[in-house]
């Protein structure tokens, strides 16, 4: 199927026609790319706002939740799967803490540190606004075949691997 010609179409023709110089054909795949994450950033913004919260408050809460129960962690492994700083996680948690969808516990397998638990609250506020972010995402995705998401998947994995690796 050959799909009608489209913005990024218009654009790789026209740096072809001013700059024949250059080999414009990473944006034939990386401004595709950039839109549709323009797309999805505004997708999930919607889904989080749906159910007030932020997106950095779902970053937080999702991996708390994906945990399993009884949904904690420590803040050091909150830090790890957040990929922020000690200092943002410890204001995070602080923040979350003051809005009751988080609480501090004390871990019981080391008496000085402490695990940071959903609350009843959060866990409710995730499970929605993640049913809602999957329902808006599926929309996205509607135009193509499960065999074409796996194929997409595949090779999204592939060019993302050595960015992870470097992390």
């Amino acid at each position: 199927m050959s799909a009608k010609p489209d913005e990024v179409d218009h654009i790789v023709a026209a740096w072809q026609d001013q700059r024949p110089d250059l080999d414009v054909a990473p944006l034939t795949v990386l401004s595709r790319v950039s839109r549709l994450a323009h797309h999805l950033d505004k997708a999930r913004a919607a889904a989080f706002e749906a159910h007030d919260l932020e997106s950095w408050e779902f970053d937080v809460l999702a991996a708390l939740r994906r945990a399993g129960s009884p949904f904690c962690l420590s803040p050091s492994e909150l830090l790890r799967q957040t990929m922020v700083t000690s200092g943002t996680m410890t204001n995070r948690i602080d923040r979350l803490s003051t809005s009751r969808l988080v609480t501090r516990q004390p871990d019981p397998t080391d008496g000085r540190g402490v695990l940071v638990q959903l609350t009843a609250e959060g866990l409710q506020r995730v499970d929605a606004a993640l049913s809602d972010l999957l329902a808006r995402e599926e929309s996205i995705l509607s135009t193509l075949s499960i065999d074409e998401r796996e194929a997409l998947a595949a090779l999204l994995r592939q060019l993302i691997a050595p960015f992870d690796q470097a992390d």
